[in-house]
């Protein structure tokens, strides 16, 4: 890929990389346009894919793009180009939310192995080994996240006993609320499953003990239906907080959650999202006054590590469909 040029594979291979982002139940709430004179490309939000009962504010289509957002960031670096990022660039137009120049680089930068990663990250809903993690890639995780602008701590054991809890109650409402249950059942080998949404392989089994409070996609009404397996006692989890809760800092808060998940992609580490509490304001609030100085955090997203099965893949949609204009 030329620094002096942006022609149609190169642009094809980056939104590639920027699609295979995680998203909220595999909505891929994104789409790309590419501005060939800067060079760079836009990305806006595509609010047909967002979920009205689950995300009424949009805070997950932010996070899923600050994800892409650090996909593209990635790629453009492996491909030559220096990525010069602006969130919300334009007041105007609420549904822009990043642009990302493609300058040239002056040297070549050296490899992350972040690029090789975002094409193997997988979320793995299944139980972990419950093998604790080392203290070094622990900080190696945190430092990631601190790198775009975001805060990753690991609570002990009374804290992850209280994060599991509000996930418990929020897995509770879900499941009990008409309407968001719908909109999460059809998004499960619905219609649309081959290129939005998830195919029945990528939801994993339910605690067979109730200890680990996985998503029940289909939103059963009675546990039992599900195949079950028992999770790990002790699970390492990691709260993934900034500093505001603007719309900034949730694009923000995507970038450091995706350079976490490749890191630990590329260390071998699996990873799946706890984001049911997330969904309930009363419950997210009771998890942002978590940190250890005293300091209010708005905790965005909970993440669970460690040793197990790969998950499967969720479909990405196919690169012509999140580009809003020929490239």
């Amino acid at each position: 890929m030329s620094t002096s040029t942006l022609d149609t594979p190169a642009v094809e291979r980056l939104v590639a990389a920027a699609a295979a982002a995680p998203s909220l139940h595999n909505t891929q709430p994104w789409r790309f346009r590419l501005d060939a004179d800067m060079p760079a490309v836009h990305i806006h939000a595509a609010a047909d894919r967002g979920l009205r009962h689950t995300d009424p504010v949009g805070r997950a289509v932010h996070l899923s793009v600050g994800c892409a957002i650090l996909n593209l960031r990635v790629a453009a670096a492996h491909f030559g180009w220096e990525p010069v990022t602006r969130l919300l660039p334009c007041p105007d137009r609420p549904a822009l939310l990043a642009t990302v120049r493609l300058a040239e680089s002056v040297r070549g930068a050296p490899s992350t192995g972040l690029y090789e990663a975002l094409w193997r990250r997988r979320s793995s809903r299944f139980p972990f080994s419950g093998r604790p993690l080392p203290s070094d890639l622990l900080a190696e995780l945190a430092e990631a996240a601190h790198l775009e602008g975001a805060v990753l701590r690991f609570p002990g054991h009374n804290g992850t006993d209280r994060v599991l809890r509000a996930m418990r109650e929020a897995e509770w409402r879900n499941r009990a609320d008409a309407a968001r249950a719908a909109e999460s059942r059809r998004l499960v080998d619905g219609p649309h499953s081959q290129s939005l949404g998830l195919p029945s392989s990528a939801v994993g089994p339910q605690d067979a003990l109730d200890r680990m409070p996985m998503r029940d996609f289909g939103a059963h009404r009675h546990p039992e239906v599900l195949p079950a397996r028992a999770f790990e006692t002790h699970p390492t989890l990691a709260l993934l907080s900034t500093a505001h809760d603007r719309r900034t800092d949730w694009l923000r808060a995507g970038q450091a959650l995706e350079h976490v998940l490749l890191l630990a992609t590329r260390r071998g580490v699996r990873a799946s999202l706890l984001h049911q509490a997330m969904e309930w304001p009363d419950l997210r609030r009771a998890l942002d006054d978590l940190s250890a100085d005293g300091t209010r955090v708005y905790t965005q997203m909970v993440i669970r590590l460690g040793h197990g099965p790969e998950g499967p893949a969720s479909p990405p949609r196919p690169v012509e469909e999140v580009m809003e204009a020929d490239v």
